[in-house]
């Protein structure tokens, strides 16, 4: 399998994460959406990240539908997502908002990235970052609320923890946010941040080039 993307995305980055802790061979094409543009529709015709490659020479788009694919190569016993119930709900709910959050997040550095300082709409910026702060004080609140538990479900990692973190440590240098806002959050990222699936995939977060 090859991944397409750079691992400062926080899409692309939970995928290598969960292939690693899943325990799933990859290469890794390290390609910008913005200098690569044309080499990535290739392969995914939006021109977008992550990409996945199968062996076979079918591309998966979209991080959702790769790491549901994931989960079921692995098989349920092994999923990283919980397979039902109340789990799988509140799973779904904390990656919903964590993701939600980084396309804000997303959002502002493309304002910075691609539009001239005269024409960039501070209100629409604000907006976005209103958003963010709202998703981030949620889960800053669910991880307050499992401060005598390791892991945000359950009692072992699972996506939601994957996914909050890379979301939450790219947000962090995307919008160059002050330490101590979220300390509950923080903590917990900072948790995974230490696992070698974590550290094997980290990129300091780069402007995407024009």
């Amino acid at each position: 399998m090859i991944l397409i993307g750079m691992f400062d995305s926080p899409f692309v980055r939970r995928v290598a994460v969960s292939l690693k802790r899943l325990g799933f061979e990859f290469e890794h094409a390290n390609w910008s959406v913005g200098r690569d543009f044309e080499m990535i529709r290739e392969y995914n015709p939006l021109g977008r990240v992550p990409t996945l490659v199968l062996d076979d020479g079918e591309s998966l788009v979209e991080s959702a539908a790769i790491l549901d694919y994931l989960d079921e190569q692995a098989g349920s016993a092994r999923a990283l997502l919980p397979v039902s119930g109340a789990e799988r709900r509140e799973a779904l709910q904390l990656m919903a908002i964590a993701t939600g959050a980084a396309d804000k997040a997303v959002a502002q550095v493309y304002e910075r990235a691609f539009r001239p300082v005269e024409k960039r709409h501070e209100p629409w910026v604000a907006r976005c970052r209103a958003q963010v702060d709202s998703a981030l004080g949620l889960l800053e609140a669910h991880c307050l609320s499992r401060a005598e538990h390791t892991w945000l479900i359950g009692t072992t990692l699972t996506q939601a923890d994957i996914t909050v973190t890379c979301a939450c440590s790219f947000i962090a240098q995307a919008l160059a946010s002050p330490a101590g806002l979220y300390p509950s959050l923080e903590r917990q990222v900072q948790r995974c941040e230490q696992l070698p699936e974590f550290r094997a995939t980290y990129a300091a977060f780069s402007a995407p080039a024009d």
